[in-house]
C-alpha cells in the first residue's frame, strides 16, 4: 500500500499521516518501525532493490537455461521482461528508482545509494551479456556497449511515462519489443539479415 502511494503521488507529497491511513496503523505504530519518513522510504527503496536484483537474475537464469547461445539469451531475456509487462497499468505502476531518482533532494545519500547501485547492475548485467553477443556475432555498426545496455533502461523507464500519459498500457510490452528487433538488427549476420529481406519481399 506504502509503495503504492508513492508511485503515484512521489516521496514528497506522500506524509507519514496518509501512510497510516493507509496500512491502518497508528501514530505509534509508524515511529516503532521507522524513525523518520526517510527511513521509511530507505526501507521501501531497499526492497524494492532486493526484489529486482531477485527479478533480473531470474530471468537472465531462465534464458541462458533455454538457449547456449548468448544472443539468443539477451532476446530471451527482453522478450521475458515483455511478456511480464503489465496488461492493465495500474495507477501505481511504474519504478520507485524514478520516483527516487526525480527527488533526490528528499532522500538521504544512502538510499541514493541504493538507487545507483541497482541501476548499475542492470547495466554490468547486460553489458557483459552483450561482450559474449559480440564475440560470436560482431556488430553492423560501431556501437557503445554501455549506451546499449542502458538503452534498455531508458525505453523501459520511458515506455512506463508515456503508457500512463496515454492510459495505454501496451506501450511498455511494444517498446520492449523494438528494443529486441533493434537488438536482432544490430547483431544478425549479413547472410540472415538478407535471407529475410528477400523473404519479406517474396511474400509482400
Amino acid at each position: 500500500m506504502t509503495e503504492g502511494l508513492v508511485l503515484e503521488r512521489g516521496f514528497s507529497a506522500t506524509t507519514i499521516e496518509s501512510v497510516i491511513r493507509g496500512a491502518g496503523a497508528t501514530k505509534g505504530g509508524f515511529f516503532h518501525h521507522f524513525s523518520s519518513k526517510a527511513a521509511l522510504a530507505h526501507a521501501l527503496v531497499q526492497r524494492w532493490a532486493d526484489r529486482d536484483r531477485a527479478e533480473l537474475e531470474a530471468a537472465l537464469a531462465r534464458a541462458e537455461r533455454l538457449s547456449l547461445d548468448p544472443l539468443q539469451q539477451l532476446l530471451l531475456f527482453v522478450g521475458l521482461l515483455e511478456e511480464a509487462a503489465p496488461a492493465p497499468l495500474a495507477g501505481h505502476s511504474g519504478c520507485l528508482y524514478a520516483s527516487a531518482s526525480y527527488e533526490r533532494g528528499v532522500l538521504d545519500p544512502g538510499t541514493r545509494a541504493i538507487v545507483e547501485g541497482a541501476t548499475r547492475l542492470w547495466r554490468t548485467t547486460v553489458v557483459a551479456k552483450l561482450a559474449q553477443i559480440v564475440s560470436h556475432y560482431p556488430p553492423r555498426q560501431d556501437v557503445d556497449l554501455d549506451a546499449i545496455a542502458d538503452q534498455l533502461l531508458v525505453v523501459f523507464e520511458g515506455a512506463f511515462v508515456l503508457a500512463r500519459t496515454l492510459g495505454e498500457p501496451e506501450i511498455v510490452a511494444s517498446q520492449l519489443r523494438q528494443y529486441r528487433r533493434y537488438l536482432e538488427l544490430l547483431f544478425a549476420p549479413a547472410p540472415v539479415l538478407a535471407g529475410s529481406r528477400a523473404l519479406e519481399a517474396a511474400v509482400g
